[in-house]
């Protein structure tokens, strides 16, 4: 049979135990020396050094790679060698060389496997011939895929050290260094060829050289040596600043600690990282100052040493005046730095004890410790003339207010947020008196803010439960005795609290916002009722009142819309009754308001002219129709100097400005003679008669037959006036 070649790679393919003679022997195998190595465990070949011919295999060799000896008997071990190595070996064998060969090779199995073989080739002198070679070999390769998954396993818990973000530091029990990672060298910044010398005392030194307090670093490492089982952690001070965290564990093996191993991390960034956070959760970005948090903590702290110390202390709540309007002229970075430049104002009018923190855009507050209500005024007056002084930024000069409120520590709050509530609130009472001032806080009862709350839920249960209605006010005209409108004024009975006037509950619903709410209310039924006489021949201009909060609603304009084309009456048939605060918030958005009801068709009157700001550039912009003259002013005429003065100038500008001029309250002949003399157009009032139900209104102001218009004397003695717009006239019985 002839021999089968093995595969490129393998050295000798041997078979199993030598059983059949060499085709060409050199000389006769001894079977002594068969049976020695057919006894070995090593695979074994013997190759005829004359021929290089195999002579003989071993039963081990079968086993290795599972071929059977007749496949390599007789074949020429050039024929054999596949590799470089062999092929140079036997060319010098065969020019009578004689040297071993020792060499790890590879050899395929029958079966296709790769095997790592350890291989030896010695000769083996004869007393006739060339003698033999010897070709031993040992399986290797489960010894080369565990030394494989060894080296792969170290690579890769070696790229795990390195890849980690903490620098590590293994130690044995006697603290030499076993391995590290370059993290390591990079957070202590150890030169690499001190590393690379295994120096673990230039090492150490090197680590505590560059902490800030080396001996206490020193002291601190020799206990957790001493220390096998000790699980430490601790934070150690650079010199350049930075702060480590060192973490320090037992390394275990078989039961028993073998070493240390430290993490070191670097915690700067996140500390500075939490530094800012708690700055930011105390400060206010824009200013720096500390912010309502900080403050609340600063009042507690206070009223803990008040307590104490049995002296008192305030707090101011300091609310710049129109900064929104710096904000919408000049842009929000003008209003940051109008900011910037009042918190620095008032750091520099208060003591260095005392507190300034920014609590919310344009308020701040301010915590004057050891002050009593002598001490608060003086620094609120130090503030106001801290603000007094122009702000200049640019080409630009301007003029800043500020409203403040004071309260004092224990009487206007047990809490920090009790006294901030109280200083607010007396803030607020500044801004409503007309601004730029200080004013204390001065207590309400309990038992009022408890009546408001109650009020407001009764009153919104009232909407509900249909409890609100109208009564109209006649309008005459001075002149004509006629009836030119009617003013809608809401009443409420309560079930329990009977007659509520609108002197008690409208302010409650303007603080509350429920003023919005019944506006509406009011205007729909208003129309309604107008509609309704409309169609009873009844044609009466009807007013109503608007808040300012209602008239600032966005959909305002719409709702009047709406109301006016849902009962179909004539536009000219509504006055909306505006305040002078209308006009004072926002000049320009009043204007567009304005001038998109006058579109509408109806007619617009200023009430309780005379109580406000109005400027005449106001009133001559605004598409007014009516001025109206406050009952306050009318309380005192005829023979108060002062109010006729008010009126008559009150009614000359309406005049001037070509606006009908209209005032209520009017209660005895006396006023309305002046009111005729000083030419006022119309009144309303007792005089003429109270705010009527709408029956009771039908009934006195019916249409009648045509009859002639009556004068003012017809007036004053009888019956008769006559409705504007309307052919028929309607019957006034005066004090019906």
């Amino acid at each position: 049979m002839s021999p089968r070649r093995p595969v490129r790679g393998a050295t000798l393919v041997p078979g199993p135990v030598a059983e059949a003679s060499p085709p060409m022997p050199a000389a006769p195998l001894n079977p002594a020396f068969l049976r020695l190595i057919d006894g070995l465990q090593e695979a074994v070949w013997l190759i005829c050094a004359r021929t290089h011919a195999v002579v003989a295999v071993n039963a081990a060799s079968r086993h290795l790679l599972g071929m059977d000896a007749r496949d390599l008997i007789g074949s020429s071990i050039e024929s054999l060698a596949s590799t470089p190595e062999d092929a140079l070996f036997w060319m010098d064998a065969a020019i009578g060389r004689r040297e071993p060969l020792h060499t790890d090779t590879m050899m395929r199995h029958a079966d296709g496997r790769m095997l790592w073989v350890s291989r030896r080739i010695s000769h083996v002198p004869q007393q006739e011939g060339h003698g033999l070679w010897l070709v031993a070999m040992r399986d290797q390769t489960q010894q080369r895929h565990h030394d494989e998954e060894r080296e792969t396993l170290l690579a890769e818990l070696r790229a795990t050290l390195e890849s980690t973000a903490d620098g590590i530091l293994v130690t044995d029990l006697a603290g030499r260094i076993r391995s590290f990672n370059q993290r390591l060298a990079s957070l202590w910044g150890i030169p690499e060829d001190l590393l690379n010398e295994r120096n673990d005392e230039a090492v150490q030194a090197w680590m505590r050289r560059s902490v800030l307090d080396g001996q206490a670093y020193a002291v601190r490492l020799t206990a957790i040596q001493e220390s096998p089982l000790l699980h430490t952690s601790d934070n150690i001070k650079l010199i350049d600043g930075r702060v480590l965290e060192r973490v320090s564990l037992p390394q275990w093996s078989r039961g028993r600690p073998i070493g240390r191993v430290y993490s070191f991390r670097d915690l700067s960034e996140k500390l500075a990282a939490r530094q800012r956070i708690e700055e930011l959760s105390h400060n206010d970005m824009l200013t720096g100052l500390p912010n309502r948090r900080a403050l609340l903590e600063r009042v507690d702290y206070a009223q803990a040493m008040a307590r104490r110390e049995t002296s008192p202390f305030a707090l101011l709540n300091v609310d710049l005046d129109r900064f929104k309007q710096i904000n919408d002229t000049l842009g929000h970075s003008y209003g940051d730095r109008v900011i910037k430049e009042v918190a620095l104002r008032l750091k520099e009018s208060l003591r260095e004890v005392d507190t300034v923190a920014r609590l919310d855009g344009d308020e701040f507050a301010l915590l004057i410790h050891q002050a009593d209500a002598r001490g608060a005024e003086h620094a609120a007056r130090r503030v106001q003339e801290a603000m007094s002084r122009p702000f200049s930024f640019d080409t630009l000069s301007f003029t800043v207010t500020c409203s403040i409120g004071i309260a004092l520590f224990p009487g206007d709050g047990a809490s920090a947020d009790d006294l901030l509530a109280s200083a607010e609130r007396a803030m607020h009472w500044v801004k409503e008196s007309g601004r730029s001032a200080f004013r204390f806080h001065q207590p309400r009862k309990d038992v009022d803010l408890l009546s408001r709350m109650r009020l407001d839920h009764a009153m919104r249960r009232a909407l509900q439960e249909q409890e609100f209605r109208l009564h109209f006010q006649p309008q005459i005209a001075v002149g004509s005795g006629a009836l030119i409108g009617a003013e809608a004024l809401i009443r409420w009975r309560d079930p329990h609290r009977g007659d509520v006037p609108p002197s008690e509950f409208i302010p409650v619903a303007e603080e509350s916002g429920f003023i919005v709410a019944i506006g509406q209310w009011v205007l729909q039924q208003a129309v309604d009722q107008a509609a309704h006489w409309l169609r009873q021949g009844l044609r009466v201009p009807v007013a109503v009142n608007v808040s300012a909060v209602q008239f600032q609603q966005p959909q305002f304009v719409d709702t009047v819309a709406q109301a006016l084309r849902a009962a179909q009456l004539p536009p000219e048939l509504l006055e909306l009754e505006l305040t002078e605060s209308v006009l004072l918030r926002d000049a320009d958005e009043a204007l567009h308001r304005m001038q998109a009801l006058s579109e509408l068709g109806l007619q617009l009157a200023i009430d309780d002219f005379g109580t406000g700001y109005s400027s005449l550039g106001y009133l001559k912009r605004f598409p007014i129709q009516r001025l109206k003259v406050d009952r306050s002013f009318v309380k005192g005429l005829p023979g108060d100097a002062s109010d006729e003065g008010i009126v008559n100038a009150i009614v000359q500008m309406g005049r001037a400005l070509n606006l009908k001029v209209i005032a209520e309250g009017v209660e005895t002949e006396a006023q309305l003679n002046f009111l005729a003399r000083c030419g006022c157009h119309e009144y309303q009032g007792f005089l003429c008669a109270p705010a009527l139900d709408p029956r009771t209104f039908e009934h006195r102001f019916k249409p009648t037959e045509a009859i002639p218009a009556k004068t003012v004397a017809a007036v004053k003695a009888g019956t008769a006036v006559q409705a504007v717009g309307a052919s028929p006239t309607v019957r006034l019985v005066r004090g019906a």
